[in-house]
């Protein structure tokens, strides 16, 4: 190759690399379809009488979803969730370590430049190759200082660096999303134990009005028995009642035990720190909105968890070009300049001056299989990441699917459950009025008492159930995310394990 040839490709080289490299091989990532339905709502909605309710995506979906609950407790612990809680934490901390990560790929695509110094006091052996020179040879002792840099850089012709931060760039993101989803579970764990705390506080309400109706029958049937219009049995089956509704309270108050420090836990709070702001009795759940028509698919494909997947599946993409460049030639540009002198004094003179400079080429010519094997397993992880993409957005539909059909079957069953209190609680008036007259017995007045009692503790859990039924489907769809999330280091090991 002549001169002028060589400095032709030389130029055409750095031209290349001026405009960001010549290209990358390894296959390009294309977003995969999700083949989420096309259709603007989920399944067909069924015929109302009354106006149709505004869709799920106009309803508060999006970041602030709890706030359609209407309920100031539940909006104060949500809006506590990012900054407070320790899963959130250390998928802040993880992602800080993936931007480190990536800063240490993309460091790859620079020159590397090291400085250096040294002092060396050498004396050469007489025996050793001054033995050659003749026996009288003596060399006295010498200094050499020595200063200067050394630089290399890979020129990333083949794209390997690039696919590199590609891949780096893919699982930052990757990680960003890893942590909104930790966002939208923990919101909704939180919400679900909130709900099940005033849900539990709603029982205990419900066990208080009737232990009081059942004392009224019971001192009821006292008077008529020291009347003598009935026997002792009534007043045993009454007191029975009495004592049957007593024993429920305190697994009921368990329930907002713990679901209280369940709360306490999620916001980094101590067993019990909560107690002011959820210990007072609430005989109202959080009422939820009214439940949508459909679901427009549009919101499952925000998910976090599939952006994740997405994100993933990119990152074992660009990992594949990652190994086919190592099958390329390697051209690095190394070069020193050193100042070399025998008398310190000597050392900035430009006569110490020394320097080497030019072009190194590495072609891998035997490795024993190894690229091959590297290339097959980086195609084999994209082919286990396209299948973890793909049942991250099935199980996604699927969970949609399943919270949109519990919410609405919750719903028929909880208006059910309203019709069948309000029926036995006229049937409880009617009983204890002919029981009073003395028309009807005992036992009729007991049973109906019970009915009451079952009929309106299953509308309360019924309740409980829309609410819960309706925030697994905004988990579902990934409501709950947001942008803002605490940047500050989380709080010191001995601060976070402080003796309670």
């Amino acid at each position: 190759m002549t001169t002028r040839k060589a400095t032709g490709l030389a130029a055409a080289m750095l031209a290349c690399l001026t405009i960001g490299g010549c290209y990358s091989v390894g296959p390009d990532f294309t977003a995969p379809d999700p083949l989420l339905p096309r259709t603007s709502f989920l399944g067909k909605p069924e015929p109302r009488a009354e106006p149709e309710p505004p869709r799920l995506s106009e309803q508060g979906s999006g970041a602030d979803w709890w706030r359609t609950f209407h309920d100031k407790t539940l909006t104060s612990l949500a809006e506590r969730v990012a900054g407070a809680n320790l899963d959130i934490a250390s998928a802040t901390v993880r992602l800080g370590e993936s931007r480190a990560q990536r800063g240490v790929v993309a460091s790859a695509a620079f020159p590397s430049i090291n400085g250096q110094a040294s002092y060396q006091r050498e004396l050469y052996s007489k025996n050793g190759i001054l033995s050659l020179a003749g026996p009288n040879i003596n060399a006295p002792p010498i200094s050499v200082w020595q200063t200067g840099f050394d630089a290399s850089w890979e020129l990333d012709i083949w794209g390997r660096v690039r696919r590199q931060v590609e891949s780096a760039d893919a699982s930052l993101e990757a990680s960003e999303y890893q942590r909104r989803d930790i966002l939208v579970s923990t919101l909704a764990e939180l919400a679900r134990d909130y709900v099940t705390l005033r849900g539990a506080q709603a029982q205990i309400a419900i066990l208080t009005e009737n232990l009081k109706s059942a004392s009224d029958i019971l001192e009821l049937t006292r008077t008529r028995t020291a009347k003598g219009l009935t026997s002792d049995l009534d007043v045993q089956n009454a007191a029975a009642l009495v004592e049957s509704i007593k024993a429920q309270l305190p697994a009921l108050q368990n329930d907002v035990d713990v679901n209280a420090n369940a709360i306490s836990f999620i916001l980094d709070e101590q067993p019990g720190s909560l107690k002011g702001e959820l210990m007072q009795a609430k005989s109202r759940i959080p009422a939820p909105p009214r439940p949508p028509l459909g679901v427009p698919s549009e919101l499952a494909r925000r998910r976090p968890d599939i952006r994740a997947a997405e994100a993933q599946l990119h990152a074992t993409t660009a990992d594949i070009g990652v190994a086919v460049a190592d099958f390329y030639p390697s051209v690095k540009l190394n070069g020193n300049l050193v100042l070399n002198a025998l008398d310190a004094k000597n050392l900035w003179k430009g006569s110490s001056l020394q320097y080497q400079f030019g072009p190194s080429v590495s072609l891998p010519i035997f490795e024993a299989g190894r690229l091959k094997s590297t290339l097959d397993l980086r195609s084999q992880q994209q082919q286990e990441a396209a299948i973890a993409y793909h049942k991250t957005v099935l199980s996604a539909w699927h969970e949609i699917v399943n919270a949109l059909n519990a919410y609405s079957s919750e719903q028929r069953r909880r208006d059910s459950l309203k019709a069948q209190v309000d029926h036995a609680s006229q049937a409880l008036a009617i009983s204890r009025t002919r029981y009073n007259n003395g028309v009807a017995d005992f036992l009729t007045v007991l049973d109906a008492q019970r009915t009451v009692l079952q009929a309106m503790q299953q509308q309360a859990q019924s309740t409980t159930n829309v609410s819960i039924s309706l925030i697994q489907l905004y988990k579902a769809l990934g409501g709950g995310w947001q942008t803002t999330f605490p940047t500050e280091p989380p709080p010191p090991m001995e601060a976070a394990f402080a003796p309670l």
